[in-house]
């Protein structure tokens, strides 16, 4: 992954359940910001598997993660040349 001074990364943690799905996150604060997507991956390591999503290269600042088209899970703050993590909420409805 580039990091650098404003630049960062996410990883998103999932259920194994989201395996294959795409996930949208966006700029915080302007529903109709441009999104981008990452699709949930097995990722092993070791004799762990994990389910994440991975979004290289984002500008510094705050972020939605989207549930679905219209409804956020989650915001998130990605710090210059950091990679930040999330686990992903479960629905309450």
């Amino acid at each position: 992954m580039e990091l650098g001074a404003g630049i960062g990364a996410l990883v998103l943690y999932t259920p194994s359940g989201l395996d294959g799905r795409e996930i949208e996150i966006s700029p915080d604060g302007d529903p109709s910001a441009r999104r981008t997507h990452s699709r949930v991956r097995a990722r092993h390591l070791g004799r762990v598997t994990r389910y994440a999503a991975v979004y290289p290269e984002l500008a510094a600042g705050s972020y939605t993660i989207w549930r679905d088209a219209d409804r956020p899970a989650a915001t998130v703050t990605i710090t210059g040349g950091q990679v930040t993590s999330c686990d992903w909420a479960p629905s309450h409805g």
